[in-house]
């Protein structure tokens, strides 16, 4: 959430995040809004004050006379306040409700452009590897190996679902692992946390009311599936004020996440690159806001470290601004070839979202007893996501004769297993 102060005195830093997002937001609406709840607050204020200072004098007035007029002043700034409190608070209301619209605030590093086309391509390590035969995409080596049920996927729970059999299944439970180990390694603190969130932790998250067509609600017992481990994590320290002696904060967390994926209708409909449900674990940091920069480089760091472990070629893109996130200010894919597909997979974006979800949360830290607490900043980031890490181990470790290569790092969670065969 940005500072309603911020909106008021820059509104020029918003129009700025318009024609850089090219997406609209309801600047003019909320400050007219906000203009009138204000006026508003102010009157209401000021009458209330009023009423308790006639209250006092009625009790100390001896006079009938006086008194009986003083009574009318009163019974007057009652009715006034009984027609301006419920426009009050539906202002109030309209304002809040607006102010979650806006997206975080670029920041001065990301570059213009309009959609993924346009991110900027920051570096890259090594070369697609050569093969000597025509590689095969993940659905067409899955199949064959007896590792991917498309079939009965969409049986059991329809499209974009599907079931990992036998080496499949170990795999990503191996994959899961072997991230864990290694976020823990570099330092992070792994939790495991619920699938299912109450509303305001969305909303916390920067993810209502912008995605609430693309997630999935219980409606009878009002919970939500995570559509990220993002989502739990943020919400771990909600309404805490933290010591900054124990700032930064680092998280890892596995879990399954769930999306309508209604934004994607038509999109990669063939194999596992986008279905509903998938795997992730998800790198979080809560830090003081000057750690933030250096921080989201760490972050970077570490998922990049994760490719490198599983002997990837990959990239590192920076976001332009129209293909920023609702709640980043600034983020980096990682994106790792897949040459059956024949395309760079995003398996990571590393964010910083400085205050933006720990505002909505109140998530904030005291640098020192008795000064005034301030709001932590947040950062978040794939370390990496599942099924495309899956993809990629597929395609790019698979042999002429259409086994896989078990990559060296997953062999002591696969049991010793070398190669996938038929």
């Amino acid at each position: 959430m940005i500072s309603p102060q911020f909106i008021r005195d820059h509104p020029e830093a918003i129009r700025r995040s318009i024609e850089l997002r090219h997406t609209p937001q309801p600047l003019d609406e909320w400050l007219k809004v906000d203009a009138e709840f204000r006026k508003l607050d102010h009157e209401v204020n000021e009458l209330r004050a009023r009423r308790r200072e006639e209250s006092k004098r009625i009790g100390t007035t001896p006079a009938p006379a006086e008194r009986e007029r003083l009574l009318e002043a009163a019974i007057r700034i009652r009715d006034r306040l009984a027609d301006l409190e419920p426009r009050l608070r539906t202002l109030e209301a309209e304002r809040e409700g607006l102010l979650l619209e806006f997206p975080n605030l670029p920041d001065d590093e990301v570059p213009p452009g309009e959609d993924e086309r346009d991110n900027v391509l920051v570096r890259q390590s090594g070369e697609p590897r050569p093969f000597d035969f025509e590689p095969r995409p993940h659905w067409e080596l899955g199949e064959r190996l007896g590792i991917i049920d498309f079939e009965r996927g969409v049986k059991l729970a329809g499209s974009r679902f599907y079931v990992l059999k036998n080496a499949g299944a170990q795999l990503e439970r191996a994959l899961i692992a072997f991230m864990l180990d290694l976020h823990r390694r570099q330092g992070y603190s792994e939790v495991y946390v619920p699938f299912v969130v109450k509303e305001a932790a969305l909303l916390n998250a920067g993810q209502l009311p912008k995605f609430r067509d693309n997630l999935y609600h219980d409606a009878e017992d009002d919970i939500w599936l995570v559509p990220t481990a993002e989502v739990p994590v943020t919400n771990l320290h909600a309404g805490e004020i933290l010591d900054a002696a124990s700032l930064p904060l680092d998280y890892v967390a596995y879990t399954p996440c769930f999306r309508r994926e209604k934004m994607s209708a038509g999109r990669d409909v063939r194999g596992i690159k986008r279905g509903h449900q998938f795997d992730k674990v998800e790198m979080y940091k809560f830090c003081a806001p000057e750690e933030s920069p250096g921080e989201l480089q760490r972050l970077l760091a570490d998922a990049v470290d994760t490719c490198k472990e599983l002997g990837f070629t990959h990239r590192v893109v920076q976001l332009c601004g129209g293909d920023l996130s609702f709640a980043s200010a600034l983020t980096y894919d990682i994106e790792v070839w897949a040459p059956g597909c024949g395309e760079w997979l995003e398996v990571s974006s590393c964010s910083n979202v400085r205050e933006f979800q720990a505002r909505r949360a109140s998530v904030r830290f005291r640098r020192a007893p008795g000064e005034r607490p301030e709001f932590v900043h947040t950062l978040n980031g794939s370390g990496l996501g599942l099924p495309r890490t899956l993809i990629a181990v597929l395609e790019n470790y698979q042999q002429a004769d259409g086994s896989i290569r078990i990559p060296e790092v997953l062999q002591p969670y696969m049991g010793g297993l070398e190669v996938i065969s038929a």
